[in-house]
């Protein structure tokens, strides 16, 4: 346990920015489920299932959860998927 004040500060904005970023990464992942399987499927709104994935990706990446080249390759990989099934 740190004895410094800001020390103190930066290990509960620490928990706090934890908990958010676990948050995002669990609503992600279930996001990209969804998408996957409607695509896998052929269902008729697989299209607003990855276009809802790919901005969740987009957000993840913009709050500094994801990389940008991580985001980018989930966003080409679930594109090109989705093309292929057409």
């Amino acid at each position: 346990m740190p004895n410094i004040k800001s020390q103190k500060d930066r290990v509960v904005q620490a928990k706090k920015e934890t908990l958010r970023n676990k948050a995002v990464k669990s609503n992600l992942k279930t996001v990209i489920k969804k998408a996957d399987s409607a695509v896998a499927a052929g269902s008729a709104d697989a299209d607003k299932a990855v276009v809802a994935a790919v901005s969740t990706i987009d957000k993840a990446c913009a709050k500094g959860v994801l990389h940008k080249n991580t985001a980018a390759r989930r966003v080409s990989r679930m594109m090109k998927a989705a093309n292929a099934a057409k």
